[in-house]
């Protein structure tokens, strides 16, 4: 039998996502920090409209123009 009670002294493996200087998810992350720090909340997914606007909607309406060619009017001949 042999002993499967052994310990290791390696350091334990980083997890997550690697930290790189300058890089936009680290701009995002310290603009998350300074609006919690100003007493600001950070919520989970998109936003909800906290006021509901109603608006009348009038429908506008066309004038339907006649593609047909217009009579024409004879003129009378004089002699």
């Amino acid at each position: 039998m042999s002993n499967k009670n052994t310990t290791t002294t390696s350091a334990p493996a980083k997890r997550g996502r690697p930290t790189v200087e300058g890089s936009k998810r680290q701009a995002v992350l310290a603009m998350r920090a300074a609006k919690v720090a100003a007493g600001g909340t950070i919520q989970r997914g998109r936003p909800k409209n906290p006021v509901t606007i109603e608006v009348d909607v009038v429908a506008k309406t066309k004038t339907v123009k006649s593609k047909a060619p217009k009579a024409e009017v004879a003129a009378e001949e004089t002699i």
